[in-house]
C-alpha cells in the first residue's frame, strides 16, 4: 500500500493529528504516554519522528494491537497503567474509555469502604496531601471594594 498523507488518523478510537510526530501522536491517546509510545515504536521498528499521517492501515492495526496487549510484544510491566489489578491481580494496560471506567470504579470503591482517600473524594477536597488553606477554594468569591466606590455609595 502506498504511503499517502492523511491529515487525521484514527488510532484506538481517537482522532490523531497527522502532522504530529509519531511519538506525540500516540501520546494523544488516553492511557498512552511518552514512554509507552516510545516502546511501541521501538518494538514495531518505526521511526519515532515520522509524521503520524504517513501510517498505513496495516501499521495502525499493529500499533493498536501493541497498545491493547503490550505483554505479548515483550514490553516491561512498569510501562502498564494498571499493575496488579484489584479484581484480577494481573498486570493490564487500559486505553481510552476503559481507563476512565476503571478509575471511576476505583474512586467509588474507595468511597464505599470509607478510606481516607474515599472520604476526601466524597467531600470534594484534595486527595494527595496538598495544602488546602489557600488553594482549591470553591464557591463564590467575595471581591474587595475600592475606597472611592465605598465613599460614593456613602454620599448617595
Amino acid at each position: 500500500m502506498e504511503r499517502g498523507f492523511r491529515p487525521i488518523i484514527r488510532i484506538a478510537g481517537v482522532d490523531v493529528d497527522g502532522n504530529l510526530p509519531l511519538l506525540f501522536g500516540l501520546s494523544e491517546i488516553k492511557g498512552v504516554g511518552y514512554n509507552l509510545a516510545l516502546g511501541v515504536t521501538r518494538v514495531l521498528g518505526f521511526n519515532p519522528n515520522m509524521r503520524t499521517g504517513f501510517l498505513t492501515d496495516e501499521e495502525v492495526k499493529k500499533i493498536e494491537s501493541v497498545i491493547s496487549s503490550p505483554d505479548k510484544y515483550g514490553l516491561p510491566a512498569w510501562l502498564y497503567n494498571r499493575r496488579k489489578d484489584f479484581t484480577t491481580g494481573r498486570n493490564i494496560h487500559l486505553v481510552g474509555n476503559e481507563l476512565i471506567f476503571y478509575v471511576k470504579e476505583d474512586i467509588e470503591r474507595e468511597k464505599r469502604i470509607k478510606s481516607w482517600r474515599g472520604i476526601r473524594h466524597s467531600i470534594g477536597l484534595k486527595v494527595r496531601g496538598q495544602r488546602t488553606r489557600t488553594t482549591g477554594r470553591t464557591g463564590m468569591t467575595v471581591g474587595v471594594r475600592k475606597k472611592r466606590q465605598v465613599q460614593q455609595q456613602k454620599k448617595e
